[in-house]
C-alpha cells in the first residue's frame, strides 16, 4: 500500500509539471504571435483544451481510486485466507483483534474489532503507535506484551512468519484480578508482648492496657479490620489484602501509637503482629500467621512479620529492645523439657556456628554437662579451624589432650554418629547454614535450639525443642539458667572448668556487663556459675589481647569514618586477616566514645571472606541492618559476611544500607 501510494505521487507530480509546462509555452506562443499563433488558435479552442485538460485529471483520479481499492480489496482477500473468513465472527464474539503489518510493520489491515472501537491505526507504524510491542520483535511466539487503548487493557502476542498482530482484550479478567487481588483474606495475630509485667493480674481495669486496647479497635476501626479477641494478651485479625496494603504503605503506624502510650511507663507496652496473605485456603493462613507471629516474638517482639506465600518474609518496626523476662517459671518448664528430651535420646550431639567463639563453647559445654548428668553419651562437635583463636586457646589450656578426646569430636566423626533416636543440640546460632556442621542436621531427626539472637527468616526446621531469648545477653546464661532452675534432685553439676568457659562467653557477649541486654538475669547467672567454681581471673584471662592484637585495633580504629550523625564505621586494611572476635572489639571500643549510636567495622576474616560486625547503643537496632546485608544478630549485636567480594564493594554496600534503612532502624532513644 505505501509503495503504491508512492508510486501514485510520482506519477501526479509528473502529470502535474506536464501541464505546467503545457500551459507556459501555449502562454508564450500566444502573447508573442510566434508563427502567427494567435491567428491560428481561436478563443473556442482554449476552452476545448482546458475541458480536455479536466477531464484527464478526472479520469486519471477515478483510476486511482479504483487502482486503490482493488488494492485495498486483494488486501482484505489475503487476509482473510490467513484467518479464515468463516472465524471472523468467532474473534469479534472474543473479543480478538488482528492486525497485519508489511515488512516495515506499517498497517496493511485490521479486522471489525479496532473499526468498532474506532482504532484508526492503517497505515500507520504499529511499533511507533506502540512502543512496548518493540519487546515482541524477535521474541519467542511465547512473549506477549502488554498495551492499554482507550482505557482497555489488550494483551498482545506477535506471529513473525504471517506479519500478525493478536489483540486480545483482557479487560475483565484484570479487573476481576484486581477485585479479586483487593479482596484477597489476610489472617493475622496481635499479641501484647509483656501483658502479664503491664498487669499481674490480668485486670481489665488497667489504665495502659485499656488504652493499648482502645488503640488496637481503634486503628481496626481506621483500616477496615475485624478484630476479635480470644485470650486477655492476643487478638485474632481478619481483613482483605487492600487493608493490609494501606497498613504496609503506612508502615503500621500503630506500633509507634503504642509507644508513645507507654512513654511514661516503667514497663512501656508492645505489640508483636504476625500475618499472613496470597494462598487460598485460610487454615493454611492461620499456620502462616501463627508462625509469623513466633519469629516476630522470637525476635524481642515490637514489629510485625508479614509472611506472603512463596515470598520471602517482610518485617516492620523491631526498634524496641526485648524486655528481659523474669518469669522462672517457664524457664523450669523449659529446663525440665530440655532434661527429659536427653533422657529420651539414645546419645547427644551438641554444637555451635562456625567461628566458634566463647559464649559457643561455653553453652556446649553447659549442655554436656546437663548430658552427663542424665547419664547419656554426648560429644561436642568442634572443629579447631572453625574456631575462633582465644576460643582455641581457652580449650587446650582448660583441658588435656585426653579429655578433649573424650568432649568432642570432629564434623565428619559426628555425621557417622548421627542415629535415628540421636538429639542435635544447636546452641547460640539458629541459622542451618552458620551451625559447625550443616549436614548433621540434613541427617538428624531430632534437633533442639537454644539461642538468645534475634530470630532471622532462616530456621532450623522443625526442631522438637526451640528456646530463642533475644532478651538474654549470652547463651551460657541461658544455659546456666537451665541448670538452676530443673526440677531435679539431685541437681545437675557443671565442673569448674566448664564453669570458667561459661562464665568467659558471658563476659564476652555481655561486654562484661556493659551491653544494652546485661540484667538482673545475667548476674544471676554469672552467680550460678561462681557457685559451680567458675574462675572469674582465669575466664577474664582468656578475652585478653596480645601487644599485636591491641596495635591491631587501635590501627583499625584510627581508619574511623563518620557517614551519619551518631554512625560511624571502621575499615581493616586489604592485606590484613582478622578474627571475628577482634572485629567485635574494635566496635566494642568505638562504643565507648561520646556520641557514637552504632559502629560498623569492615575486615577480613578469610582470604575470600569480608565481615562487618555492628555495634548499637541500643538506639540504632542494627540487626535489622545486617539483615539488608544478609547478615543478622541481636538488636545491639549483629554481623554480615560477604563471600568472594572486595572490601571496597562491602563498604558500598553498606552505606547503601545505611541511606536506605537507617532511619527506619533508629528507635529515637539517642545516648
Amino acid at each position: 500500500m505505501k509503495q503504491n501510494l508512492k508510486r501514485t505521487k510520482i506519477v501526479v507530480f509528473i502529470l502535474m509539471l506536464l501541464e505546467i509546462l503545457a500551459i507556459a509555452a501555449f502562454g508564450v506562443f500566444y502573447y508573442n504571435n510566434f508563427f502567427n499563433f494567435q491567428n491560428l488558435v481561436s478563443i473556442s479552442t482554449i476552452y476545448i483544451s482546458i475541458a480536455a485538460v479536466l477531464g484527464i485529471d478526472i479520469v486519471f483520479l477515478w483510476v486511482e481510486v479504483i487502482v486503490f481499492s482493488h488494492i485495498r480489496h486483494n488486501a482484505d482477500l489475503k487476509a482473510a485466507d490467513l484467518v479464515g473468513a468463516d472465524i471472523q465472527e468467532a474473534y469479534n464474539f472474543g473479543m480478538i483483534g488482528l492486525v497485519i503489518v508489511d515488512e516495515n510493520n506499517v498497517v496493511l489491515w485490521v479486522n471489525e474489532l479496532f473499526k468498532e472501537r474506532q482504532i484508526d491505526i492503517l497505515d500507520v507504524n504499529i511499533l511507533e503507535w506502540q512502543p512496548a510491542l518493540q519487546d515482541l520483535i524477535g521474541a519467542p511466539p511465547t512473549a506477549v506484551a502488554k498495551v492499554e487503548l482507550n482505557t482497555r487493557n489488550y494483551d498482545v502476542k506477535y506471529l513473525a512468519d504471517a506479519g500478525l498482530f493478536i489483540f486480545k482484550d483482557v479487560t475483565e479478567y484484570e479487573t476481576i484480578y484486581t477485585y479479586s487481588r483487593k479482596q484477597a483474606v489476610v489472617v493475622g495475630t496481635i499479641m501484647i508482648d509483656n501483658y502479664s509485667d503491664l498487669s499481674d493480674n490480668a485486670d481489665d481495669s488497667n489504665d495502659v492496657i485499656s488504652k493499648v486496647r482502645n488503640a488496637l479497635f481503634e486503628y481496626a476501626r481506621d483500616y477496615q479490620v475485624l478484630l476479635r479477641r480470644y485470650r486477655s494478651d492476643a487478638y485474632f485479625m481478619i481483613c482483605n489484602y487492600e487493608s493490609l496494603r494501606k497498613m504496609i504503605e503506612d508502615k503500621f503506624s500503630l506500633l509507634e501509637t503504642i509507644h508513645k502510650i507507654g512513654e511514661k511507663e516503667d514497663t512501656p507496652p508492645t505489640l508483636s503482629i504476625g500475618i499472613a496473605h496470597d494462598f487460598p485456603d485460610v487454615v493454611k493462613l492461620n499456620e502462616m500467621a501463627n508462625s509469623a507471629i513466633e519469629i516476630a516474638m522470637s525476635r524481642g517482639g515490637d514489629q510485625v512479620v508479614v509472611s506472603r506465600y512463596g515470598q520471602d518474609l517482610q518485617f516492620f518496626g523491631g526498634k524496641s529492645e526485648a524486655q528481659e523476662n523474669r518469669n522462672k517459671v517457664k524457664v523450669r518448664v523449659m529446663a525440665d523439657s530440655v532434661i527429659s528430651l536427653i533422657k529420651n535420646s539414645s546419645d547427644v550431639l551438641i554444637m555451635g556456628h562456625t567461628m566458634a567463639d566463647m559464649d559457643a563453647i561455653g553453652a556446649c559445654l553447659g549442655m554436656k554437662a546437663i548430658c552427663e548428668y542424665c547419664d547419656k553419651n554426648a560429644y561436642i562437635i568442634y572443629d579447631p579451624k572453625l574456631t575462633e583463636r582465644k576460643t582455641r586457646g581457652a580449650v587446650t589450656t582448660s583441658f588435656t589432650r585426653e579429655e578433649i578426646s573424650k568432649i568432642m569430636i570432629s564434623p565428619s566423626e559426628a555425621l557417622d554418629h548421627v542415629r535415628n533416636n540421636t538429639l542435635v543440640i544447636v546452641v547460640d546460632v539458629h541459622r542451618p547454614s552458620m551451625t559447625m556442621a550443616p549436614k548433621v542436621l540434613e541427617k538428624a531427626n531430632k534437633v533442639m535450639v537454644i539461642d538468645h539472637h534475634r530470630r532471622s527468616e532462616e530456621f532450623i526446621e522443625t526442631p522438637v525443642f526451640s528456646h530463642i531469648e533475644p532478651s538474654a545477653s549470652s547463651s551460657c546464661e541461658l544455659v546456666a539458667e537451665f541448670v538452676k532452675y530443673a526440677s531435679v534432685n539431685p541437681r545437675v553439676i557443671i565442673p569448674p572448668a566448664y564453669a570458667t568457659i561459661m562464665l568467659s562467653g558471658i563476659f564476652m557477649d555481655s561486654n562484661y556487663f556493659k551491653a544494652k541486654t546485661c540484667g538482673i538475669r545475667t548476674f544471676e547467672a554469672s552467680m550460678i556459675l561462681k557457685e559451680f567454681g567458675a574462675d572469674n581471673a582465669e575466664a577474664d584471662d582468656f578475652l585478653k589481647d596480645e601487644f599485636e592484637e591491641y596495635t591491631l585495633i587501635t590501627k583499625i580504629i584510627s581508619t574511623l569514618k563518620t557517614p551519619y550523625y551518631g554512625i560511624v564505621y571502621c575499615i581493616a586494611d586489604e592485606d590484613d586477616i582478622i578474627e571475628p572476635a577482634t572485629l567485635a572489639k574494635v566496635g566494642n571500643q568505638c562504643m565507648q566514645m561520646r556520641g557514637v549510636n552504632a559502629c560498623f567495622v569492615i575486615g577480613k576474616t578469610a582470604v575470600n571472606e569480608v565481615r562487618i560486625s555492628c555495634r548499637s547503643d541500643g538506639s540504632v537496632n542494627v540487626q535489622l541492618l545486617a539483615e539488608k546485608l544478609n547478615g543478622g544478630g541481636h538488636f545491639t549485636q549483629s554481623a554480615s559476611t560477604f563471600k568472594n567480594v572486595p572490601i571496597d564493594h562491602v563498604e558500598s554496600k553498606l552505606l547503601d544500607v545505611l541511606n536506605e534503612y537507617l532511619n527506619d532502624a533508629r528507635t529515637g532513644k539517642e545516648k
